[in-house]
């Protein structure tokens, strides 16, 4: 084995434990499609209460109804009660997980001898600890509130007495000093027979519920004070809020609907042109056609293991650390352009890696990094649409199979709780335009190709899937992104010109965040 293979080697195994360990802290932090899911049942709380004038006509209550169903009220209610069903189960988990490991004994080496593994000790067992604790609040939190609008939910279908056993229930275990307890108590008063009013009832329904809960709270509120005047400015409010969600709903529900109904009529018309014409259809062009690689896999080791997972993920990080230069505030603004520019110092030295490393093979041979004129807007609109179907049904599978949990990129987080448009502008451009440029001249340009050289096309895309989703360190992402990126390959294989899976990738991450947007914004 040479030096250089030697070093290689001991870099793979860094990188190996350094994304096992990161993969590891994902499985215990929740996924953000579930907080999505709740954002979107708020949205059809809200549309649900818009009353349009009779002036606008018929046409947009029917719109209306059509969008939130036929019964909003029972549907919020059951993902309501999905929702607290996971969240139990995955606080059972973390305390069972804790309890665990408080109780095993801290084995220390009994010999000098240098063992090959490191002993547990004190502090790593308290940093796991301490990481377990985090989600176990966290998860407590979660419960806490979902119970609170539980009840709500309830209140809104005559179910009273279950409405104020679930807000007892959620009292006797909450912390005495809870906010949340508090509102508990202001929530249970005021559906009591007969009512109970707190003093500070008005104030606590606004710090600690909002959207369609702060409204029905605050209605009932009103009505026992029998405060006319605010209860007409309430209603007034509460329509043009809820006509606001009526189009935001519309927005990130009709858009990407049609848009995933014309992806399965082109992924019907592909498989069946496919079985009728075979090598001469749309799907099989150039579907067996390998590139000529130069160089072998050593120099792909190479770059993915120091230019990708080691800049990226150990040394720019590290060095930034170092410097001191992450944001340690919460102002969004920052933080955006940290993200940015961390982002594009691991991009540059990613691509440096790669250019230094096949530089010595210039110039490549035909059909390499191409970027050229054609049809490559119709397959990357195209490849779009297809991926929609498609990783939805995979996402929704993914959501049985980690119960909301897995983790999700920190990033879908940040726009999802930022409404600072200069912020989700420079967000926009890292995951719109940067990540797509770079990701796909990484996977798809050099990684698919020089993966043809050992294995057919189809193993190549699916190689290079797979990493392409496990390098984004979350294990809730890695079946959707692996999806994705046999989409993106397809689209790259077949139409051989690179800007049609930078395009579909920009438009992905573009859908998705306008999605985070419309509903954080409807929060």
């Amino acid at each position: 084995m040479t030096i250089k293979r030697l070093i290689l080697s001991l870099l793979t195994v860094v990188v190996i434990l350094f994304a096992g360990n990161s993969l590891f802290k994902s499985w215990q932090q929740p996924q953000i499609q579930s907080r999505l899911e709740l954002y979107q049942t708020n949205l059809l709380l809200h549309s649900a209460e818009w009353q349009p004038e009779a002036s606008e006509g018929a046409n947009l209550t029917s719109a209306r109804n059509t969008l939130v169903g036929e019964k909003p009220f029972a549907a919020a209610t059951e993902q309501y009660q999905e929702a607290r069903k996971l969240a139990e189960i995955n606080l059972e988990k973390a305390k069972d997980k804790l309890e665990e490991l408080q109780s095993q004994p801290v084995t220390l080496p009994t010999t000098p001898i240098q063992p090959e593994i490191a002993p547990v000790t004190n502090s790593s067992r308290q940093l796991e600890q301490d990481l377990l604790q985090k989600t176990l609040n966290q998860l407590k939190q979660l419960s806490a509130e979902l119970d609170l609008r539980f009840g709500l939910l309830q209140v809104q279908q005559g179910q009273i007495d279950a409405a104020i056993k679930t807000w007892t229930d959620l009292k006797e275990r909450s912390p005495k000093e809870s906010l949340l307890l508090e509102t508990t108590s202001v929530l249970t008063g005021l559906w009591s027979n007969p009512p109970r009013l707190l003093p500070n009832a008005q104030q606590l329904i606004q710090d600690n519920l909002d959207g369609w809960f702060r409204y029905r709270a605050l209605s009932q509120l009103y009505q026992l004070q029998q405060r006319q005047e605010a209860l007409a400015t309430l209603q007034v409010a509460e329509q043009e809020a809820a006509e606001q969600a009526f189009v935001k709903l519309a927005f990130i529900s009709t858009i990407p609907g049609l848009a995933g109904l014309i992806g399965l009529g082109l992924l019907i018309f592909a498989v069946i042109q496919r079985l009728l014409k075979g090598k001469e259809s749309l799907l099989a062009q150039n579907g067996d056609l390998a590139w000529s690689t130069p160089w072998s896999g050593e120099i792909v080791w190479q770059v993915f293991i120091v230019g990708f997972f080691l800049m990226g993920q150990l040394v720019i990080p590290l060095a930034l650390q170092l410097l001191n230069l992450k944001p340690a505030g919460s102002n969004v603004r920052i933080q955006a352009f940290y993200v940015l520019a961390s982002y594009l110092l691991v991009a540059f030295g990613g691509l440096a890696v790669l250019y230094l490393s096949i530089k010595r093979f210039l110039p490549l041979p035909e059909g390499w990094f191409r970027f050229k004129r054609g049809n490559w807007f119709l397959w990357g609109l195209g490849g779009y649409c297809v991926a929609l179907p498609l990783v939805v049904v995979v996402s929704l599978l993914n959501q049985k199979l980690w119960h909301g949990q897995g983790g999700s990129n920190p990033l879908l987080s940040l726009v999802l709780s930022g409404q600072d448009k200069v912020a989700l502008a420079i967000f926009f451009f890292t995951a719109a335009v940067a990540a797509p440029l770079f990701e796909e001249f990484l996977f798809r340009g050099f990684l698919l190709p020089s993966l043809t050289r050992y294995l057919p096309v189809s193993g190549a895309i699916i190689t290079s899937s797979l990493l392409f989703a496990v390098a984004h360190l979350s294990l809730s992402e890695i079946l959707p992104l692996t999806t994705l990126g046999v989409v993106l390959g397809v689209v790259y294989t077949r139409s051989r010109n690179l800007l049609a899976p930078m395009l579909v990738h920009s438009l992905w991450n573009s859908g998705t965040l306008f999605s985070l947007y419309v509903l954080g914004s409807g929060s």
